[in-house]
């Protein structure tokens, strides 16, 4: 009877360990921004979306263990011109109507000399490519802060309205303050 005890005892001790070594944090439009600049010759337009949701899961607080999941709604997109937010919902763009969704899924973290290397699966129009991106990300007061700025090229998923006139570069900005 006290070997049963004491192996229960164990496994809660280890039950409990086990939960608690995982830390999993909600990502939503409050405390995730993803924020784009597109150029043109002559300007730029800012943007971003104000609605997804995800998760976010960090193993025995060892940062290289970060996994992110997100679903954007592509309909909550904004830019700094009401013209051109229509623009870019229409299939020029970002076609919202049959893409409602783009999705960012990590498959991969490593630190490097100036903080982290996240690397994943962002799906955008419904063409799923892989993306790697530099990254500072930290645990502190019982939160997730995820901080980014990178360039991807629109036309690795087919966005190719204005081509010459609208630069393919465009800068992402990321920022995750989750608990």
């Amino acid at each position: 009877m006290i070997r049963s005890l004491f192996a229960l005892a164990l496994a809660g001790l280890f039950g409990l360990t086990a939960a608690a070594a995982e830390q999993k944090f909600a990502l939503d439009g409050d405390n995730t921004g993803v924020k784009f600049t597109g150029t043109k010759k002559g300007g730029k337009h800012d943007g971003g979306f104000k609605k997804l949701t995800g998760a976010a899961t960090v193993a025995d607080g060892d940062l290289s263990t970060l996994k992110i999941e997100a679903t954007i709604d592509t309909d909550s997109l904004y830019s700094d011109n009401d013209k051109l937010t229509a623009h870019l919902k229409n299939p020029d763009f970002f076609g919202v109507k049959d893409n409602p969704t783009a999705t960012f899924k990590s498959t991969k973290v490593e630190k490097s000399d100036k903080g982290y290397k996240i690397t994943g699966d962002l799906t955008l129009l419904g063409k799923t490519k892989p993306v790697s991106f530099p990254a500072t990300v930290e645990m502190k007061e019982h939160k997730l802060i995820v901080n980014s700025e990178f360039k991807i090229n629109r036309s690795d998923w087919g966005m190719t309205f204005g081509k010459g006139m609208v630069d393919d570069a465009v800068t992402i900005k990321l920022s995750i303050t989750a608990k």
